[in-house]
């Protein structure tokens, strides 16, 4: 895991995919209770809650299977499962046709 430009977080997995994940994109994908309704799979958050300013603070892994971001607007509770990063990648073999970038009021 090491930074690839500024907001954006990289992962080379084991298969050698280089996968890319800007940082907001990933605290917008968290899928923890808070964020997603556990009963209907509904989103929780806009993707505008999110500010445009959004920081990784720190990374934890938790087990073999996942990671924990910490992020700057104070929410920790995402435990991201490995398979799902893999999911979000946003490289543009995985996501040739990004989606529009919602723009968000709120910088912080």
């Amino acid at each position: 895991m090491s930074w690839v430009e500024k907001g954006v977080l990289g992962i080379e997995w084991s298969d050698g995919h280089r996968a890319v994940y800007p940082v907001r994109y990933l605290r917008q994908q968290c899928p923890c209770a808070a964020c997603v309704d556990e009963w209907t799979g509904a989103r929780r958050i806009n993707a505008d809650d999110v500010p445009l300013l959004i920081m990784l603070q720190d990374i934890e892994p938790v087990g073999r299977y996942a990671l924990q971001f910490k992020w700057s607007d104070g929410h920790d509770t995402g435990i991201y499962s490995y398979q799902l990063l893999r999911r979000l990648c946003q490289c543009n073999v995985c996501q040739p046709v990004k989606p529009a970038e919602v723009k968000s009021r709120r910088l912080l």
